[in-house]
């Protein structure tokens, strides 16, 4: 063997062996991940309360240099931000992005659970439709305009679904989804209920939301990884919409469960949610576009 073929086969080893070292650190990541979720789920099944913002925010405090920098963020961190897991899961899976949140300077981080019932019935429109009166609670205690939205899993569709079909651009500034499955999962047909039909690709739910939605305000955040177990293809857990405003997240080597607590997700989420006005939705101008709708695609939702 020649000295140039030897270093290629060297190298070609040395590149397999760096892809499984990140694979195995993914899957024993979402493993001890998956073990926390197990033992924090019992505690979130108390009902969490909406809270005002907290003392964190208080500027009386600082220096003049240091209250003008953090003045500059309040604006966007007085929005509020709504957490919304899956049908079959609770607000445990959460716990560390909500502590992060707070801890960046958001006063109002809530984690809002579905009803008995409709966790029971595993159906995207009525739960969409209990989104919207969580998030019509939340903005009159708050006192807010808009809210932020982020949905990991099933939530992130549940709450594409009440922004573009129920009206829900008119209340959503941010709506970021983690690990959603966009254009379904094939993983999807192994279950025979109702819900499982509609993630199934190509359902009637996935075709309505791949229609036309021109004046969605909404603007989206979508995290998704090559690595998730669930999502299947994995490229369905992208968001590709030509009337969305989408920007996305792609990671190599996190599991599903795990995309909720990995720091890059978590630093890129804060970081893009203190920035009211991106440079997309400026240039698309969401934000200006007014008029009475039932959704941004301006038919409602399909019955």
């Amino acid at each position: 063997m020649s000295g140039s073929s030897a270093e290629g086969a060297l190298g070609s080893l040395g590149s397999l062996a760096s892809a499984a070292g990140h694979a195995l650190r993914g899957v024993a990541a979402e493993t001890a991940r998956s073990a926390a979720h197990v033992a924090s789920y019992p505690w979130e099944l108390l009902r969490e309360q909406i809270r005002p913002a907290g003392p964190h925010n208080r500027t009386d405090a600082l220096g003049l240099t240091e209250r003008s920098v953090l003045l500059s963020d309040l604006r966007a961190e007085g929005t509020p931000v709504l957490l919304v897991h899956g049908l079959m899961d609770n607000r445990s899976v959460f716990t560390a992005f909500r502590a992060a949140l707070r801890g960046r300077g958001f006063g109002v981080v809530h984690g809002m659970s579905f009803s008995v019932r409709t966790a029971l019935t595993g159906d995207v429109r009525a739960a969409a439709a209990e989104l919207a009166e969580h998030v019509e609670r939340l903005r009159e205690r708050t006192g807010a305009d808009r809210v932020h939205v982020v949905g990991h899993s099933l939530g992130g569709l549940v709450a594409r679904y009440y922004v573009q079909r129920l009206g829900g651009d008119e209340a959503v500034h941010t709506l970021v989804t983690v690990g959603s499955p966009h254009g379904g999962s094939v993983a999807a047909y192994l279950l025979p209920t109702p819900l499982a039909r509609q993630l199934q690709p190509g359902s009637d739910l996935l075709t309505e939301l791949a229609g036309p939605a021109p004046r969605c305000r909404t603007r989206f955040l979508v995290v998704w990884s090559r690595m998730d177990q669930l999502v299947v293809p994995r490229r369905n857990a992208r968001l590709e919409h030509p009337d969305l405003d989408v920007d996305t997240l792609e990671l190599a080597d996190v599991g599903h469960h795990s995309l909720s607590v990995h720091p890059t997700v978590v630093r890129w989420v804060a970081a893009s949610l203190t920035r009211l006005d991106g440079p997309r939705a400026i240039r698309r101008g969401h934000r200006a576009r007014r008029g009475p709708m039932i959704g941004c695609g301006g038919t409602g939702p399909a019955r």
